[in-house]
């Protein structure tokens, strides 16, 4: 993965230090290792990322920084993925995380009429907790594998790529020198 791409798109290191809900780090998040852009970084960065994304507790970003500092992974990465879950995406994904959950645990769908409201989501959440957690977590693990294995992949095709690109021009530069002789 070209690091201009990913540095382009992450946050800084000072929007992500003075961030009202991450503060409770403090120095904590004053590690070089959490602002590194390697393989390693940024694929346990977006594993991080991406299953917190599909863990639906509220200030997901909180969970996303308390296991990248551990792990030792890009923070701002991390981070910046859990906005894959915003108010446009929520329902959607969720409710493939609930469909899951009822099919892992066999158990047919609540019978009632869906509504996108608050009463119905609280008055309905003795019946969808177990599903619901059951299969954002299966999720959660699914989707971080697959982050992890295909940036780590990508990552790897692109330095090929750009060994293979600087062997053809010392290549060129040998024979444009062996011509010039």
């Amino acid at each position: 993965m070209p690091k201009h791409l990913i540095k382009r798109f992450a946050p800084d290191h000072e929007s992500i230090r003075k961030h009202k809900h991450l503060r409770i780090f403090g120095r904590l998040l004053h590690d070089p290792n959490l602002w590194h852009m390697n393989r390693r970084s940024v694929s346990g960065a977006f594993a991080v990322g991406l299953f917190w994304a599909f863990i639906p507790v509220p200030l997901q970003m909180i969970g996303a920084a308390a296991t990248s500092i551990p792990a030792r992974v890009n923070l701002p990465i991390s981070v910046a993925l859990v906005w894959i879950t915003n108010p446009l995406t929520i329902p959607p994904m969720f409710y493939f995380t609930y469909l899951v959950g009822t099919w892992v645990l066999n158990t047919p769908p609540p019978s009632n009429d869906f509504e996108m409201t608050m009463e119905w989501l609280t008055g309905s959440m003795s019946l969808i907790w177990q599903p619901l957690f059951l299969g954002s977590l299966i999720c959660a693990i699914a989707a971080s594998v697959v982050g992890y294995c295909v940036i780590r992949l990508l990552w790897r095709l692109h330095i090929i790529q750009h060994i293979k690109r600087r062997h053809q021009l010392r290549k060129q530069r040998s024979g444009a020198e062996q011509c010039g002789d």
